[in-house]
């Protein structure tokens, strides 16, 4: 049955309307960005099929033109759409990071944190350059590949916190493997980090790690 035959007060946009948007399933929510099925499908049944397929939502904005290509009636206009959703997602939580005291709200960082960096395949080093009132000034990605002592280099996090003029930072990296415990060598850049950067007056706030959908944050266990 296709939507429009749907009684009025059970479609998703109708619904979003009168209850909001978080009344409606990862599947509503994922048919209004489609706005169209396939053949077979009406788009609620089209969205169904795409989460189950791929594994969920996350899996399925991860996913390359190619994979995504490769089901019926998917293409470049509904990668697309998809791309672009989660992309206005990202530079949402980076504006209100902007206009908001940061470290008043950890759990947005890490939302923001993880959404850059959850589904990356490698190893991947940020920092987060924040002013006197914890807000963002701008965030990098400074080192990629495997994280240890060797790669990490205390001197460009401090070259860039001060070319930023910044009063503060929060590190951030990802491990692809999904284990979210931090290693020993996780431990001592951290720890070289915040010695160096304390030499300037810059304070460290945080070490977050990501690991898919998993945040583990060094000052929350007493590590900073």
């Amino acid at each position: 049955m296709k939507i429009m035959e749907w009684p009025q007060q059970e479609r998703p946009r109708e619904r979003l309307l009168r209850d909001g948007a978080n009344s409606l399933s990862d599947a509503e929510l994922l048919a209004i960005f489609l706005r169209t099925g396939t053949r077979g499908y009406n788009v609620v049944e089209l969205s169904r099929h795409l989460l189950n397929h791929f594994g969920g939502l996350r899996q399925l904005l991860e996913v390359n033109l190619k994979e995504f290509s490769n089901l019926p009636g998917m293409g470049v206009a509904k990668f697309c759409q998809l791309q672009a959703s989660l992309e206005l997602s990202k530079r949402y939580l980076q504006q209100s990071l902007n206009l908001e005291q940061t470290f008043s709200n950890p759990d947005q960082v890490k939302q923001l944190l993880s959404m850059e960096l959850s589904h990356l395949k490698r190893e991947q080093f940020m920092v987060l350059f924040l002013n006197n009132q914890h807000q963002l000034l701008a965030q990098e990605t400074l080192f990629q590949g495997t994280i240890n002592s060797s790669e990490v280099h205390p001197r460009v996090v401090v070259e860039k916190a001060l070319g930023y003029h910044a009063a503060a930072v929060i590190l951030a990296h990802n491990h692809p493997s999904g284990c979210i415990d931090p290693s020993p060598s996780d431990r001592h850049i951290t720890e070289k980090l915040r010695q160096a950067l304390e030499l300037m007056d810059i304070r460290t706030l945080d070490h977050i790690i990501i690991a898919h959908n998993k945040s583990y944050s060094f000052a929350e266990h007493g590590l900073l």
